[in-house]
């Protein structure tokens, strides 16, 4: 089953209150669909929220909060009677070396980017599989494709967002259910604002390493060529329609860095294939596998 165009939609986003949820939110709202904001602070959407009082419910959520996922999920559902999108859009960047991100911020990062949005899947799959439709969009990043200095501690989380989102695509389209993992470039959103992107203390070792990242991800706030509302257009769009990729790079940036990555990937392991191979035991069979 498929999404039927022109059909009034229940959305769930998180991290509505700014940036690509936002976005989202305005153009869905837009076009008569109902959204729920799950959102940390409530106030943040007041003025969403009062302009559009019968399309619109907040949840109070901390991504983090696995807990509350499935109080989030029936909420929309006891509202609008039924679910049709949940898109895991919260998350926040943190710049810093492997040796200078501590153990704390690296486990908050992979709750927020990782933990937080696979409970709110498990909440709203059953609500899925017994319409036989619904569509999961994961908001993960450029950074979840390619890495550099400085970002792993991001990476990590938006890496095991698409491995895990890869795998939960396959498990769940036989029940209608699609998944899309959207990977944008620099965006004109909140992430890179000072009181936004968060940064680990610098340690002399990295100064030389990490201080152009530093200052390239601290003076990028206002000025990324990505537009959030074009971008809200396009994911709303797929939704709606009947073709949905896997994966969206999204953004000229996202397009040539991944692009780029593949095929430097592809290079290196045709160049050390035939060292990998030797690794078997000769002359044993190839593996048969269900998938």
């Amino acid at each position: 089953m498929t999404s039927q165009p022109g059909s009034q939609r229940t959305w769930i986003i998180t991290g509505a209150s700014a940036g690509f949820g936002r976005a989202i939110a305005e153009c869905a709202v837009g076009r008569g669909d109902n959204v729920v904001l799950a959102v940390r602070r409530p106030g943040s959407v007041a003025d969403l929220a009062d302009a559009h009082r019968d399309q619109v419910l907040v949840a109070e959520l901390d991504v983090r909060d696995t807990g509350r996922a499935g109080d989030v999920v029936r909420s929309a559902a006891d509202r609008f009677d039924r679910v049709d999108v949940l898109v895991n859009n919260a998350g926040r960047g943190v710049v810093g070396a492997a040796e200078e991100v501590g153990e704390e911020e690296l486990r908050a990062s992979l709750e927020l980017h990782l933990l937080g949005p696979a409970a709110l899947v498990r909440a709203v799959l059953p609500y899925f599989r017994e319409q036989g439709s619904g569509t999961i969009v994961q908001m993960s990043s450029q950074g979840g494709r390619i890495s550099f200095p400085g970002v792993g501690a991001y990476s990590a989380g938006k890496f095991a967002l698409e491995g895990w989102s890869e795998a939960l695509a396959g498990e769940v389209a036989p029940f209608g259910v699609r998944v899309m993992i959207v990977e944008p470039s620099r965006f004109r959103t909140s992430f890179n604002a000072p009181d936004v992107l968060g940064f680990a203390d610098a340690g002399a070792a990295y100064t030389g390493l990490l201080g152009a990242v530093r200052n390239d991800m601290a003076s990028a706030d206002g000025i990324q060529e990505g537009d959030p509302v074009r971008a809200a257009e396009i994911i709303v769009d797929l939704v709606a329609g009947d073709e949905l990729p896997l994966r969206l790079p999204l953004g000229r940036e996202a397009v040539e860095r991944i692009g780029r990555s593949y095929r430097q990937n592809l290079e290196e392991l045709e160049r050390w294939a035939p060292t990998a191979r030797a690794a078997d035991f000769p002359g044993a069979p190839a593996s048969a596998r269900p998938i």
